[in-house]
């Protein structure tokens, strides 16, 4: 298991993340634009009444040190700067428990559910009020 936080950003992550790298010497482990989402996921975000820049950050994930923070210039609740612990896991089965243990008695903004990076994933806001997102992430091929 691997405890990550995820940054989110007010349409500046790019120099977000180019000023993290330089700072630290860290690695750009992967990065993904709005536009660079697949058309039926950026219809979908378009209908729930967001929309982003096709430029902005979707997702990024760095290595600085030892440690790996995750970014983007989103959130799915429309709001803007903030944080959220994220958990990452490859087995499906663990992902799900860790959702349901985790969010009982708190508030799910995103119900478990496959997507096009994972075999579920579903975020959070759990009793003591940290936002949490969990992801069973596909192995890349």
């Amino acid at each position: 298991m691997q405890i990550t936080p995820y940054l989110f950003f007010n349409g500046n992550c790019e120099q977000a993340i180019a000023f993290y790298l330089q700072a630290t010497d860290g690695e750009l482990l992967f990065k993904m634009t709005f536009g660079d989402m697949p058309e039926e996921d950026s219809q979908a975000a378009c209908s729930s009444g967001l929309t982003f820049a096709p430029e902005q950050i979707m997702h990024a994930h760095l290595r600085i040190g030892q440690g790996e923070i995750m970014m983007s210039d989103g959130r799915p609740d429309g709001q803007h700067g903030g944080y959220a612990v994220s958990l990452s896991t490859p087995d499906e089965a663990q992902g799900k428990r860790w959702f349901d243990n985790l969010s009982e008695g708190g508030t799910i903004t995103k119900a478990w559910e496959p997507t096009f990076w994972a075999r579920g994933f579903g975020k959070f806001t759990d009793k003591f009020g940290i936002p949490w997102m969990v992801n069973a992430y596909k192995p890349h091929i």
